[in-house]
């Protein structure tokens, strides 16, 4: 019996380790919905629908088994970020539960609960509090996805080849500070790479152990701030350009920088969220960790590091 896959945002980040996922599965067969088709695209590959558009996203569910949900709106003027996030999501799942779509699968983010601390929390002890405009409309998605029976999972940072924004930010935050590293901070996040992230959404959907509802998708070991920066600074040619600087004064350096102060308020705080519910019965491991994770994506990320930094 073929499985047919309808995904999202299969050219980013984390679709796009999805739709490499789902191809690799026996017996299914993977459709794109993007807004044009790329030149070479092979006959069936692709489905024509732009999220801010729900009218274009008439019929493109028709005949999907498993609808993966990636796309998302990140950053931007607020009207567009909740007609992609939000009225694009709703019109997605209306689609999806009119051509009959058996699993709807959306891959969310636990920034949906806002700013932390957050120590082992698990899916549903503290409540939704995003605190940007992509949050919040992707709070709002998931609601979408909720009430039509599908399924969430909340990663927290995902990194690996591709990731432009966790380690980079952790990066620039150095460089804008100074800092050859963090003092004084232990804050426990979790993290998973991007990888295993995309096994973990193929396996969910086709996971018959796992219906509808809100899973945390992490490793389940934290990792810790001093690990994270650590692992940085290995990639980086000129790790900071300075000393270590405490929390303190790297929040006075960070001072009227407000995307400073938006990594340092991930780095100084725990985010820790943990469901060990969600890899109990999935045909699925949650990888190796964050150690063996970072010191493949290295040389990528040394690469993007050093060629960011020549533009």
């Amino acid at each position: 019996m073929t499985v047919d896959f309808l995904i999202t945002g299969a050219s980013g980040f984390v679709g796009s380790r999805v739709a490499a996922v789902a191809r690799r599965q026996p017996g299914t067969r993977v459709r794109h919905l993007s807004r044009r088709t790329p030149p070479g695209a092979g006959p069936g590959e692709f489905v024509r629908g732009d999220l801010g558009d729900p009218l274009s996203l008439r019929g493109v569910c028709a005949g999907a088994d498993v609808l993966v949900h990636c796309a998302a709106r990140i950053g931007g003027d607020p009207a567009t970020v909740e007609a992609v996030n939000d009225l694009g999501t709703r019109a997605l799942v209306e689609e999806a539960v009119r051509a009959g779509v058996r699993r709807i699968v959306y891959v969310s983010t636990a920034a949906v609960y806002g700013r932390g601390p957050f120590r082992g929390v698990r899916p549903g002890e503290v409540p939704i509090a995003p605190a940007s405009a992509t949050s919040r409309t992707r709070a709002a998605a998931e609601r979408h996805v909720l009430d039509a029976g599908g399924l969430v999972l909340r990663p927290h940072l995902v990194y690996g080849e591709g990731d432009q924004w966790v380690v980079p930010g952790v990066a620039w935050l150095l460089g804008e500070l100074s800092a050859t590293t963090l003092t004084g901070c232990e804050a426990l996040l979790s993290m998973i790479d991007v990888d295993t992230l995309g096994r973990a959404a193929v396996a969910a959907a086709l996971s018959p152990a796992h219906d509808g509802g809100v899973h945390h998708v992490n490793h389940p070991e934290p990792v810790s701030v001093p690990e994270l920066v650590g692992a940085v600074r290995t990639v980086l040619d000129e790790p900071g350009g300075g000393a270590a600087v405490d929390v303190s004064t790297a929040l006075d350096r960070a001072a009227g920088k407000p995307l400073a102060l938006h990594h340092l308020g991930m780095l100084t705080v725990d985010h820790w969220f943990v469901d060990d519910a969600f890899w109990k019965g999935l045909d699925c491991s949650p990888g190796e960790g964050f150690t063996a994770g970072f010191s493949r994506a290295a040389p990528w990320y040394r690469s993007f590091l050093q060629g960011r930094k020549a533009s």
